[in-house]
């Protein structure tokens, strides 16, 4: 008896995994066969406000006491960060970056970056993509990868460039220009 439930158990749990196997299999290439992949640009400017009465990145871990570097290694920052049609703040506002990034490098202003971009306006409202990667800051351009997105970005990937367009060094407010090149389908 102790034989035929083991049998009977193997047995179901072996159809069980054929069967889950298969049917994501189909709705996965169902669904990516009627659609059409296709490639998206778009270029946002990045707001990254860490003075006044109001910023948008705000510190969340300060390197440890001991450390004694000049890049601020171990810092961390929770980022809200507008993202606008120009490079100034009042201009057109069509999504928040939302994420965090820390600095990650002993050597140089290395940063790892992990954010949403939520767009908020026309045809991809409701919709993110998402964005993980290294961005050494003084660089001119800096590469990362989209590895990700929902809504009309579901199935994203891809990659941002991001050009410093202005850096304060009195306040450490930042403006990024990000061109971003995604596809989805």
């Amino acid at each position: 008896m102790a034989s035929f439930l083991s049998l009977f158990l193997i047995s179901s749990l072996t159809l069980a995994a054929v069967l889950i196997s298969v049917t994501g299999e189909t709705l996965e290439s169902d669904f990516l066969h009627h659609k059409k992949e296709k490639l998206t640009h778009f270029r946002v400017y990045w707001h990254d406000i860490v003075s006044g009465q109001d910023p948008t990145s705000v510190t969340i871990m300060n390197p440890p006491k001991n450390y004694t570097g000049a890049t601020g290694f171990g810092l961390m920052r929770m980022i809200d960060n507008p993202l606008t049609l120009a490079p100034i703040l009042s201009s057109k506002m069509v999504g928040r970056a939302q994420g965090f990034y820390a600095i990650t490098s002993k050597e140089e202003i290395g940063l790892l970056m992990a954010m949403n971009f939520a767009i908020i306006d026309g045809k991809y409202n409701g919709s993110t993509i998402t964005v993980l990667g290294r961005n050494s800051v003084f660089d001119k351009v800096r590469e990362m990868p989209v590895i990700g997105g929902s809504g009309l970005f579901r199935f994203a990937r891809g990659y941002v460039q991001a050009r410093t367009h202005v850096f304060d060094l009195k306040t450490g407010n930042a403006v990024v220009e990000y061109n971003c090149y995604v596809l989805h389908y």
